[in-house]
C-alpha cells in the first residue's frame, strides 16, 4: 500500500523547526499538603458532632432525638424553601465522589491504600462524604440562627482547608498533574457560595413564610383565575422561527417555582458536564501531547514496515505525522465541546418540559403524559424512582457524554480526513472517488423520487370541491408494478439513512430523561423515563400547588375564627357549642362555618389524588366513570351521588339541613 505524499510547505508555518526538541518529561511526586488530610478529618467530624449535639438541644430542649429527627428532615416537596443551599451541598457531594474514581486513597484516614482494599474503601467513601457534608445541611434546614452560625463556621474551616491543600498541592501525580486542582473548582465553588448564604441568613433572619405561610401558592391560584388575553391572530413566520430557539431556552417565571429535586437535579446534571468533561480531557489530551513529542525520524521505519510510505524525506514524514496528530487532538477537542453544548442544550430544553409536564399534571391532563388512565398517586415503586431520580440524571448524563464524544469524534475524523482534506490538497479522494463510480445509481434513485413525487402530485391525485381523490387508477398501478425494483434501491438507502438518524437522535437525547427513546407503546420498558414518570406522581400527589394554597386558606379562616374554638376543650362542650348556634346565637359565625365545610368537601370531592382512597373507588372504576382521575358526570349519576352523599354524612352531622337553611 503506498499513498502519495503531501506537500508540507502549505502547512509549515505551524511546525517550522525542522528538528524539534523534546522537553523533558516533568515527574510528579506524591504531596503532602501542610494541612495533614487525615488530621483535619478527625477534627472537623469530631467539631460536627458537637454542632449538631448543641443544636439538637437548641431545638428540642434537650430531647435529642426529636431534634435529629427535625434537623435531617429537609423537605424536598416544599417549593418555597431556599433551593440554593441545598443544591450547593449535592454539589459538593458530588464533586467530591466523582474524584474518588481515579484516586488512590479513597478515604482521608488511610495513605497508600493497597490495590486489593482499593475498592472496598471506595464504597465506604460512598456513604462517607455524604456524612461529612450532612451538618452543612442540617444547619440550613433547622431555620435558626445559631444554625446558621454554625454553618458559617463549617463552610468556612471547609473552604479555607481546601484553598490550604490546593495551594500547597497544585500538582499531583493523578492522569494529569492539574487534575485534582481542575476537579476541586466546583467544590471551591459550592462552599464558597455557602460561606456567603449562611452569613446573609443570619442576617435576615429565620423565614416564617415557607411552604404553607408563603404566598407563592395563592399566587399561582390567583395567575390561574386571572382572565388570559387570546389573540386570534395566526403568528407570522418570523414569530414560528423564533418560537424554536425560545423553546431550548428556560426563562423562570415569577409564579412558578420548580420543586427542590428538580432544581437539585439540574445543578448536578451541570456539575456532572464538568466533571465528565473534565475527566475525558485529562484521559486523552496529555496522552497524545506525549505521542506528540515522541514522534522522531524512527516513525518512517514504523510506517514502512505498515507498507505505508509517505515520503521519502524522513524529516518530512515526521513533520506530516505530527501534523496528523495535530488534528486528532483538534478533532477530539472539537467533538468534547460539542457533546458539552448538546448536554447543556438538552438540559435547557428538559427544565422547559418540566414546567410544561408539571402544569399539565396539575390541571389533571394524565392521559397525555402518560398514555393510559391513571390516578395520580404514590405508591412503591414511585417512591423509589422519587429517591433516586438526582443520582439517575447524573449518571445518564455521564455516560451519555462519554457515548456523544466518541461518536463526535468519529464523525470529525471522516469529515476532516475523508473529505476535508483531500479536498484542501487534491490528494488521497477516495471518498469522491467512490462515489464518482456510483453515480448511475445516484441519479436512478433521484429521478425514480422525483418521478413518484410528480406524478403523484399532477397526474394521480384529483382536487374536487374541498375533498381529494385518487385519479388515473390504471397509470398508477402499471407505474407502481414498473418501479418496483427502483423502489428495492430506494428502501435499501432509506433504511440506512433511517438507522443513521435514528441511531444520531437517541444519542443525542440519551442524557434526558423526561422523554423515552423508545415507541409511545414500548416507553414503559424505559428505565429512565420510568423513572421520571413516577416521580412526576410523587411530586404532583404531594406538592399540588393549588391544593397547599386551599389549605393555606383553611388555616387562615381558622385562624381568624378560631377564638371561639379555643374555649372548646372536649367533645362534650363541642357539641354544646354547636347547639347554641342552631339556637341562631351566633348566625353569621355559624353561616361562614357552613360555607367553608361545604366548599372542603366539594373540593376533597373533586380532588383527584384522593379519588382512591374514598369508598366507591371500585364500583366508579368498574363502572368506567372515571376518566384520567376524574370522575365522569355524564354517567353512572347515582353512584356519584350516593358517593357525595357518603362523604357528607360527617358535615351534616355537626351542621344539620335543617340550620343550613335557616343560615342560608
Amino acid at each position: 500500500m503506498s499513498l502519495e505524499p503531501l506537500y508540507y510547505y502549505e502547512y509549515s508555518d505551524w511546525y517550522s523547526d525542522p528538528e524539534p526538541t523534546k522537553p523533558p518529561r516533568e515527574v510528579i511526586l506524591p504531596c503532602d499538603p501542610t494541612a495533614d488530610e487525615r488530621y483535619f478529618h478527625i477534627c472537623i467530624l469530631s467539631i460536627s458532632f458537637v454542632m449538631m449535639l448543641i443544636l439538637a438541644a437548641l431545638t428540642r430542649k434537650n430531647k435529642l432525638c426529636q431534634g435529629f429527627a427535625r434537623g435531617s428532615s429537609t423537605n424536598f416537596l416544599d417549593q418555597t424553601q431556599q433551593k440554593g443551599l441545598v443544591m450547593a451541598v449535592f454539589g459538593l457531594v458530588f464533586s467530591k465522589l466523582a474524584m474518588l474514581v481515579i484516586s488512590p486513597d479513597p478515604l482521608p484516614f488511610i495513605k497508600d491504600t493497597p490495590v486489593s482494599i482499593r475498592e472496598y474503601m471506595k464504597i465506604i467513601a460512598i456513604f462517607y462524604y455524604p456524612v461529612l457534608y450532612y451538618p452543612l445541611l442540617v444547619c440550613g434546614t433547622l431555620q435558626c440562627s445559631a444554625g446558621y452560625v454554625f454553618g458559617a463556621l463549617l463552610s468556612f474551616t471547609h473552604f479555607g482547608v481546601l484553598v490550604w491543600q490546593k495551594f500547597d498541592c497544585a500538582k499531583t501525580p493523578e492522569i494529569y498533574k492539574y487534575y485534582a486542582l481542575l476537579a476541586s473548582l466546583p467544590q471551591l465553588a459550592c462552599l464558597a457560595f455557602l460561606c456567603v448564604q449562611f452569613p446573609v441568613l443570619f442576617v435576615k433572619g429565620p423565614k416564617t413564610d415557607e411552604d404553607l405561610d408563603s404566598s407563592y401558592y395563592t399566587d399561582y391560584v390567583k395567575s390561574l383565575l386571572k382572565k388570559k388575553s387570546s389573540s386570534a391572530d395566526k403568528p407570522s413566520l418570523v414569530e414560528r422561527i423564533l418560537e424554536v430557539p425560545k423553546s431550548y431556552i428556560y426563562l423562570p417565571e415569577k409564579v412558578f417555582q420548580f420543586p427542590l429535586k428538580l432544581a437539585v437535579s439540574s445543578f448536578v446534571t451541570c456539575v456532572a458536564i464538568y466533571q465528565t468533561a473534565l475527566l475525558l480531557v485529562v484521559l486523552v489530551v496529555p496522552t497524545l501531547h506525549i505521542v506528540h513529542a515522541g514522534i522522531d525520524e524512527n516513525i518512517a521505519f514504523l510506517l514502512l514496515g505498515f507498507g505505508i510510505v509517505l515520503s521519502d524525506d524522513r524529516m518530512e514524514v515526521v513533520r506530516i505525522v505530527t501534523f496528523y496528530t495535530w488534528l486528532l487532538e483538534v478533532c477530539y477537542l472539537c467533538a468534547m465541546t460539542l457533546s458539552c453544548l448538546v448536554s447543556l442544550v438538552m438540559l435547557m430544553r428538559s427544565m422547559v418540559l418540566h414546567r410544561t409536564n408539571l402544569k399539565g399534571l396539575y390541571k389533571g391532563d394524565v392521559y397525555k403524559k402518560f398514555n393510559s388512565q391513571k390516578t395520580i398517586s404514590p405508591s412503591r415503586s414511585g417512591v423509589f424512582c422519587w429517591m433516586g431520580l438526582t443520582g439517575y440524571q447524573a449518571a445518564i448524563v455521564c455516560l451519555g457524554m462519554a457515548i456523544q464524544t466518541l461518536v463526535f469524534f468519529i464523525c470529525f475524523l471522516f469529515l476532516v480526513f475523508l473529505i476535508i482534506i483531500p479536498i484542501f490538497y487534491g490528494r488521497n479522494i477516495i471518498v469522491f472517488e467512490v462515489a464518482g463510480k456510483t453515480w448511475p445509481v445516484w441519479v436512478t434513485v433521484i429521478l425514480v423520487t422525483v418521478l413518484q413525487h410528480v406524478t403523484a402530485k399532477i397526474f394521480f391525485v384529483k382536487k374536487d370541491a374541498a375533498t381529494t381523490d385518487l385519479n388515473n387508477r390504471s397509470s398508477l398501478f402499471l407505474l407502481t408494478y414498473l418501479l418496483f425494483v427502483a423502489n428495492i434501491v430506494v428502501g435499501l438507502i432509506a433504511a440506512i439513512w433511517r438507522m443513521m438518524i435514528t441511531a444520531l437522535y437517541n444519542i443525542i437525547h440519551f442524557g434526558r430523561i423526561d422523554i423515552s427513546l423508545l415507541h409511545r407503546t414500548a416507553e414503559s420498558h424505559d428505565p429512565a423515563y420510568r423513572y421520571y414518570t413516577q416521580f412526576l406522581k410523587v411530586e404532583v400527589s404531594q406538592s399540588h400547588p393549588v391544593l397547599k394554597a386551599f389549605c393555606g386558606l383553611l388555616l387562615d379562616m381558622k385562624v381568624e375564627t378560631g377564638r371561639a374554638g379555643q374555649k372548646i376543650q372536649d367533645a362534650e362542650e363541642g357539641r354544646e357549642t354547636l347547639r347554641v348556634q342552631e339556637n341562631g346565637s351566633n348566625k353569621a359565625t355559624s353561616s361562614r362555618r357552613v360555607c367553608a365545610r361545604w366548599q372542603l368537601m366539594y373540593t376533597l370531592v373533586n380532588n383527584p389524588s384522593l379519588l382512591g382512597s374514598r369508598k366507591h373507588f371500585q364500583t366508579l372504576q368498574k363502572s368506567e366513570s372515571v376518566r384520567n382521575g376524574t370522575p365522569n358526570r355524564s354517567s353512572k349519576k347515582s353512584s356519584q351521588a350516593e358517593a357525595v352523599k357518603t362523604e357528607a354524612e360527617p358535615v351534616q352531622s355537626s351542621e344539620s339541613p335543617s340550620s343550613q337553611d335557616k343560615t342560608e
